[in-house]
């Protein structure tokens, strides 16, 4: 089986810089041989060992490369730039720290985390796509079902990770699988100080094999901080993160100055 780590980059959010680090610490965390793909429509300053590839032409808004993450329905597409085998997705604002080898191996057509156990003590699974794996070209009626009846999929749902959860299971693939719970740290739920002990005590470090970050903060923010509070209130946070600061350079960040 070929197996294939795919990210995703487009607009400026987010720098080549991301794409490297990635890289290099999925490159630490895997056994055995893998490609390594980030599609994008903008290719500089990525290392030479990422294959850079086009992100796929949907007919897209330009509305929809602004809210949410609806590109990232293309990599569903039948011919994905000539890909094959298993495909495991991250987000650019991901930390890796454990083995991500066997997360190839997790079946189901669709794999993605579950961000209920995050937010709320019961209730339904909540997908999440900061981390996802499907075999390349399998799931394609998932961009023919978004294409055909884009208007008013993008004006039901809020995201792409909403179209998912409401929509997979009507094309024939069976359930939404989800990772382990203890596979997966959200920055926010996991390693965030409670209020007030957090203008003392930096944030955790991550135990998991994937550390998650989803709005404010990004990981940025830890490793070249703003002036004050770089948290979003009443949350405090200031300063460099050392954990994080480390991972970002061990895999070849740069810091600003």
């Amino acid at each position: 089986m070929e197996r294939v780590i795919l990210t995703m980059k487009w607009g400026t959010l987010y720098s080549a810089e991301y794409v490297n680090v990635l890289y290099n610490a999925a490159k630490a965390n895997m056994d055995g041989d893998f490609t390594f793909v980030c599609l994008t429509e903008d290719a500089q300053g990525i290392d030479p060992g990422v294959v850079t590839l086009p992100i796929p032409e949907v007919g897209l808004p330009q509305s929809a490369w602004k809210a949410g993450a609806w590109p990232k329905l293309t990599v569903f597409s039948s011919d994905l730039n000539g890909l094959k085998g298993r495909a495991l997705f991250i987000d650019l604002d991901t930390v890796i720290s454990g083995d991500l080898s066997e997360m190839f191996d997790f079946p189901g057509a669709f794999v993605c985390l579950d961000s209920r156990p995050w937010r709320y003590n019961s209730g339904p699974a909540r997908t999440g796509t900061g981390i996802f794996a499907f075999d390349i070209g399998e799931i394609s009626s998932v961009v023919d079902h978004f294409v055909s009846k884009m208007d008013e999929m993008l004006s039901g749902y809020d995201n792409e990770q909403d179209f998912l959860h409401g929509e997979f299971a009507t094309l024939g693939f069976g359930d939404i699988q989800y990772w382990p719970t203890d596979w997966l740290q959200s920055f926010k739920y996991h390693l965030r100080r409670p209020l007030v002990v957090d203008r003392i005590l930096h944030p955790k470090a991550p135990t998991a094999k994937i550390l998650c970050f989803h709005g404010l903060p990004r990981p940025i923010d830890l490793i070249d901080p703003p002036s004050g509070n770089w948290d979003k209130f009443p949350h405090y946070g200031r300063g460099q993160v050392p954990w994080m600061v480390d991972y970002w350079t061990r895999f070849g960040g740069s810091l600003k100055g």
